[in-house]
């Protein structure tokens, strides 16, 4: 029975922390479908439990932040390790973690996933043992904060209503960093109304929530930002790597840019050229912030929604070669504001 159950855990949760037991362990039996206490588990401080499908670098710091506003959380991840973090920083009282995505429906009204490209949404959500699946999925809310291909985001919209429940597409911006302080952008597509009902778990993980429209219209936003932001890094990064070697101190260089008609993000925010600005990836050697990799997908679902539509990108179809590239040189995981320095490297090699 529940309490039970709530003793053994909470006695193996003592022994992780103090190494006295392989987490590994605690996984396999948490993954058990042991929901028959969902209701003594779901009325933590009459807050209801949240579903979390996808704790990776975003994923993770946004679940754990509705855990730290007293959410249980019901979660699936493929890779055990941020499912024992997760555990760990909020104990096995509060985060259950289940063994596939239908699970996760079945014991969670509202469901937020966070996954990394369009296959992995339409596999979560719609084949085997994934959310529809479930017995619970009527009135059901789902979020799904991916960047994916708008036309998948519609064709799953289509198939959640069809299933009696309702999904928003919520794509975000700020990158781990304003995951982790819960200061992202959600921009969302799908009904007003179910915005409202999302809103509460939003403005958790988010500072600024912006309705765009009808569903798929999040993903139109979150496409079109990213296509501006991966061509304006490219330009920043040519620009700072011209003036750099022809004698110029960058900071100076991005001083002047910053007071002019170049002023922009990837200058005043987030500058590629290590040391003009602390704290951003390109002072940290690159090293996390947003992937070479998913600035390539990211311009990637641009390039083809543009050709289902026939508009012409040129500098986006530019960009995205230039990205590949960068990756094509073992460079795919880090910031994509390495940029500069692969120019930087490429321009050496030729002097």
């Amino acid at each position: 029975n529940f309490t039970f159950f709530l003793h053994i855990t909470i006695m193996l949760s003592k022994l992780i922390k103090n190494n006295l037991v392989n987490s590994k362990n605690i996984y396999r039996l948490n993954s058990i479908n042991v929901f028959k206490f969902s209701k003594n588990f779901k009325n933590n401080e009459e807050k209801q439990a949240v579903g979390f499908i996808g704790l990776g670098n975003m994923g993770y710091f946004m679940a754990n932040n509705l855990a730290k506003a007293g959410y249980p959380i019901v979660c699936f991840d493929m890779n055990q390790e941020p499912i024992e973090r997760l555990i760990e920083a909020h104990s096995l009282e509060n985060i259950i973690a289940v063994d596939s995505p239908v699970r996760v429906a079945d014991n969670a009204k509202t469901v937020i996933t966070m996954l990394p490209s369009s296959p992995h949404v339409k596999q979560v959500y719609t084949e085997k043992d994934g959310l529809l699946e479930s017995d619970n999925v009527n009135g059901s809310l789902f979020i799904d904060a991916s960047t994916i291909d708008p036309i998948v985001a519609k064709e799953v919209s289509r198939k959640v209503s069809l299933a009696g429940a309702s999904v928003l597409d919520a794509p975000v911006s700020g990158g781990i960093v304003g995951a982790d302080a819960g200061t992202l952008t959600f921009m969302v597509g799908g009904q007003e109304s179910d915005l409202n009902k999302g809103m509460p778990y939003l403005e958790i993980m988010g500072q600024k929530i912006v309705h765009c429209g009808e569903s798929g219209n999040g993903q139109v936003v979150k496409v079109c930002n990213n296509l501006a932001l991966g061509i304006e890094m490219i330009g920043i990064s040519e620009a700072m790597n011209l003036g750099v070697k022809l004698g110029m101190d960058p900071k100076l260089l991005a001083s002047i840019f910053n007071t002019s008609s170049a002023r922009c993000w990837s200058s005043d925010t987030y500058n590629p050229v290590p040391g003009v600005i602390e704290n951003v990836p390109s002072s940290k050697n690159y090293e996390g912030g947003f992937g070479v990799d998913l600035m390539a997908k990211d311009l990637g679902l641009a390039v083809n929604a543009a050709n289902n539509i026939k508009a012409p990108l040129p500098l986006g179809a530019g960009a995205l070669q230039f990205y590949n590239l960068v990756s094509q040189h073992g460079k795919g995981n880090k910031d994509f504001s390495y940029s500069y320095a692969f120019l930087n490297n490429e321009s050496n090699k030729k002097n």
